[in-house]
């Protein structure tokens, strides 16, 4: 009998906890540790911080869909692992024991690297359930006396498409109320081109995205350095190709969000071999740590190198689809150790994206995700945006049945030749 336990309950958590019970031998315990009761749908959030969802409409109790799947659940923070002990060290001082580990904590969000960003700052947050319902009520406030917004992502950013969605959604919902007229939007990021993502690209979407903000009056400033935001001000520096200085940025706001860059989590942090510098978990092509052999991880808490060297550091956003394509993996990698094997399966990190702007949206496929890739594909309309409703609704049944990937998902991304394993 092994004991396999999971850390995290987030886009990659749940679907790891799920696969792993089915490809667990029936004697092997399978146990889940988070620090939250509920699930949330954390791509609705930038519907949520416009109040077109609420907070509960995206949320699904664990407990009762563990316990009919048989896996375990504790629900505490961790506060340190203790990989040359095969343990965990919880928040109310007792240990974990376990004979695999799969870490799929997420991130934590570095505000503390621009003075006065985030929700103790200056600037809202969709990165979080709990950001995006304080967004939705300062956004109640704000339409009732609109000024200028500043949407965008800071320097070291890895998650762009979100700062895309909420700025759309945002400008979708001041049109829908007829103020739209009142507000001075502007577009504030590290990439080096409007549509670049962190990927360099997918597609055309450095055209349909500069489009798209024309289109709807709104200016960008790329390549740009947050330097400090005060209140109702903030302090930009937009560069040149080689980094160095062009031009200094005071922009008057009213409303912002502006996405973080990302660290690895406090639990996680300074652990030699590991993680790295940054608290990323160190992973190999089967996401197993190289060192601790016994440990994998998923989804945006591993360590992935920059794509590029870009005058503005920039990360590489870790994806719905690829990491699900890391889940399916490391389920079918555990089973081979429990077998007595070696791990052989690698996920495609392929990537399937729908990005929504309200009443439209831009949908793009990238396999692989990080290029030189096989497929390249984008495309935008009013069908992406209904997609995307349908995706939320679905994925959330998924999340309550305690279901990963359907037959019919399966041969339905099979048809296109997506699919989560290469080879």
């Amino acid at each position: 009998m092994a004991k396999i336990v999971i850390v995290g309950a987030g886009i990659g958590g749940i679907p790891m906890a799920l696969e792993m019970k089915e490809n667990a031998r029936k004697e092997d315990e399978v146990v889940v540790i988070a620090d939250t009761p509920t699930f949330h749908f954390v791509p609705s959030n930038p519907w949520v911080a416009v109040n077109w969802r609420k907070p509960e409409d995206i949320k699904v109790e664990l407990a009762p869909m563990f316990q009919k799947k048989n896996i375990g659940f504790i629900q505490q923070k961790v506060t340190r692992f203790h990989p040359e002990d095969n343990q965990l060290e919880l928040a109310d001082g007792s240990r974990v024991a376990y004979d695999f580990l799969i870490i799929a904590t997420g991130p934590k969000l570095a505000f503390d690297e621009v003075p006065g960003l985030g929700p103790d700052g200056h600037t809202q947050s969709v990165c979080h359930v709990d950001h995006a319902g304080e967004s939705g009520e300062f956004w109640d406030k704000f339409v009732e006396d609109p000024g200028p917004i500043i949407v965008g992502a800071a320097q070291g950013a890895s998650c762009f498409g979100p700062a895309y969605e909420y700025m759309f959604i945002a400008e979708t919902d001041l049109r829908q109320r007829k103020i739209r007229d009142k507000v001075k939007m502007t577009y504030v990021t590290s990439e080096p081109y409007i549509g670049h993502l962190g990927l360099g690209g997918v597609g055309d979407t450095k055209g349909m995205l500069e489009s798209e903000l024309r289109n709807k009056s709104i200016n960008w400033i790329c390549n740009a350095k947050i330097d400090k935001i005060e209140a109702g001000m903030m302090y930009v520096t937009e560069v040149d190709e080689n980094g160095q200085e062009k031009k200094k940025h005071e922009l008057p706001f009213k409303h912002s969000m502006i996405l973080p860059a990302f660290k690895g989590v406090d639990a996680l942090f300074g652990i030699d071999k590991l993680v790295n510098p940054r608290g990323f978990v160190i992973v190999d092509e089967h996401q197993r740590n190289p060192t601790f052999k016994n440990i994998y991880s998923i989804g945006v808490c591993i360590a992935i190198p920059p794509l590029e060297q870009t005058p503005v550091p920039t990360g590489v956003p870790k994806t719905g689809y690829m990491i699900e394509s890391m889940v399916t993996a490391t389920a079918h990698n555990i089973r081979a150790e429990l077998d007595g094997k070696q791990p052989k399966d690698k996920g495609t990190w392929n990537a399937l994206c729908l990005a929504d702007f309200g009443d439209s949206g831009v949908a793009f496929l990238a396999m692989p995700q990080i290029p030189p890739r096989n497929v390249q594909w984008a495309s935008k309309g009013k069908w992406v945006h209904l997609a995307k409703i349908g995706y939320e609704k679905y994925f959330m049944r998924k999340v309550r049945k305690g279901i990963s990937e359907p037959y019919y998902e399966k041969l339905t991304l099979k048809m296109f030749g997506i699919m989560r394993l290469k080879g």
